[in-house]
């Protein structure tokens, strides 16, 4: 029985760990067609959330298909909320803003629409529950605020912001502040909901 749930979780965390690297080549091949050198392209993509979520859950996760049990709940939880938060801020103030065609188009659909559905189902099905705690959606909270600084600080340094919402030379602090505490906010009642559902699933099981 042990055997075959560890088999599982090796093809699930691989099926996701290949999903994620496939968007992330196809986001790399689309950016170098835009920057000329792939360092440049690679600069370019470090300005995404999107990108440097899709690439934590690329390598947490094959590390979890090469040894199913090394990674901490507390991480596989963090990198759930963390790409379901790329979904969502996608699918509310991001889809539809460009027109997209061929891979770049093709990245945006698996780093976007697909790594944001099958992480939490992973989360669901192949991990054991019961192990997460209040404390999590602080722990949580840290890369997407250091995200926030860092894209700021980039935004102002180069006059190019990865998000429109995080413009603020066009809409100004105000504004900027507000949509980040509504993030933030949602951000910390999706974390706390994951913990009340993983103890949910601990009794149930």
């Amino acid at each position: 029985m042990a055997g075959t749930r560890t088999g599982f979780v090796r093809i699930a965390a691989l099926a996701v760990a290949a999903t994620a690297w496939a968007g992330l080549v196809f986001q790399l091949d689309a950016s170098m067609a835009l920057a000329g050198a792939p360092a440049k392209a690679l600069w370019a993509m470090a300005r995404y959330f999107t990108v440097l979520a899709n690439l934590t859950v690329a390598l947490v996760f094959t590390g979890v298909a090469v040894r199913p049990g090394w990674c901490p709940p507390r991480l596989i939880g963090g990198v759930t909320i963390a790409i379901v938060l790329v979904g969502v801020v996608y699918a509310t103030l991001l889809a539809g803003l460009l027109e997209l065609s061929g891979g770049a188009r093709l990245a945006d659909l698996l780093l976007h629409r697909v790594t944001p559905v099958l992480v939490p189902l992973f989360w669901l099905f192949a991990t054991r529950h019961g192990r997460l705690t209040h404390r999590d959606p602080v722990i949580w909270a840290v890369p997407p605020l250091a995200y926030w600084a860092y894209a700021l600080l980039r935004g102002r340094h180069e006059g190019v912001y990865a998000y429109p919402f995080l413009n603020v030379a066009k809409q100004g602090w105000p504004t900027t502040i507000v949509i980040a505490l509504i993030i933030a906010a949602a951000f910390f009642a999706a974390g706390h909901a994951m913990v009340w559902l993983d103890q949910r699933l601990k009794r149930r099981r």
